[in-house]
């Protein structure tokens, strides 16, 4: 991808050095006082706690933001921070495409805040794990992205610029299906609905994400000229590389159609490419699909 001379987001919110499962702060701390104040023991445990807490014997209540001064860490943080550049890219083209496209509509885009963590993060959505890989949270608008998925990319057999590019740009098609009202609507039949009639209309709203995805490639290789050749290739592959009957495979797992939440490895890539050649929102209504 041609991407070093793109503008960046300003809408990158970094929680890698964050320690989402600590307590945090000192209500943490005074949250335990009922509770040890009961016996002696319990006042020379809370007595040995604030010690930690004021004097930072080990860190035990380290506040969130604070990084741990280890070289380990600042290394660790180098080839990242090229990532996180491209990121930022990445996400500032969505934007651009994002919001030419609902101007045309006669409405204002808004775009997600991106939010880059390491191991694990809590939205509004609840506390998760890099494992989930990277998600949006539609309670807080917000995209999030460990960006040790780069790594995991390559390992399902989808390496490249552009297969990271397509992750980020499916995820940030979710926010626009969020905006446009369809994520609640899904949600709220699903509620209603059988488990396989749930995964289907789940694996609909994801395909609908992926066409999405797509779009936005189309504007990012028609108007600013990012593709290079190869580029359609890596998403096509990425997009097929996380299909469930791979994944099913991978974990070796029998193919169960009827579980599939997200599309099979087809099914992905054909929606994709569907928006990649059209660059037609209007094409990607996966819900009137046979």
């Amino acid at each position: 991808m041609r991407w070093r001379h793109g503008r960046r987001s300003s809408n990158i919110e970094d929680r890698r050095q964050s320690r989402a499962t600590g307590t945090g702060n000192l209500s943490s701390l005074l949250a335990l006082v009922p509770l040890l104040v009961r016996s002696k023991t319990g006042w020379l445990i809370l007595a040995a706690l604030a010690a930690l807490y004021f004097f930072g014997g080990n860190r035990l209540f380290e506040a969130p933001g604070t990084p741990p001064d280890t070289s380990q860490a600042r290394e660790q943080s180098a080839p990242e921070d090229r990532v996180a550049d491209f990121v930022s890219v990445v996400l500032a083209d969505t934007e651009d495409t994002w919001t030419q496209l609902f101007r045309a509509a006669g409405t204002r885009y808004v775009p997600p805040k991106l939010v880059l963590y390491r191991d694990v993060v809590r939205s509004a959505c609840g506390l998760s794990s890099a494992a989930v890989g990277p998600f949006y949270c539609p309670m807080d608008n917000k995209v999030y992205l460990d960006l040790s998925f780069l790594g995991e990319l390559q390992r399902l057999g989808a390496p490249g610029d552009f297969a990271f590019a397509y992750v980020i740009a499916h995820e940030v098609g979710h926010h626009v299906q969020n905006l446009l009202g369809i994520s609640r609507k899904v949600q709220e039949t699903r509620a209603q609905s059988s488990r396989a009639t749930a995964n289907r209309l789940s694996v609909m709203l994801e395909l609908q994400a992926d066409c999405f995805a797509g779009v936005w490639a189309f504007y990012a290789h028609r108007d600013r000229k990012m593709l290079e050749p190869g580029d359609l290739e890596e998403g096509l592959s990425a997009a097929a590389a996380v299909g469930d009957d791979r994944l099913q495979r991978r974990a070796g797992r029998a193919v169960s159609p009827d579980s599939f939440t997200h599309g099979s490895a087809k099914q992905r890539a054909y929606w994709f490419n569907r928006g990649f050649t059209s660059g037609d929102v209007n094409q990607c209504n996966t819900f009137a699909a046979p």
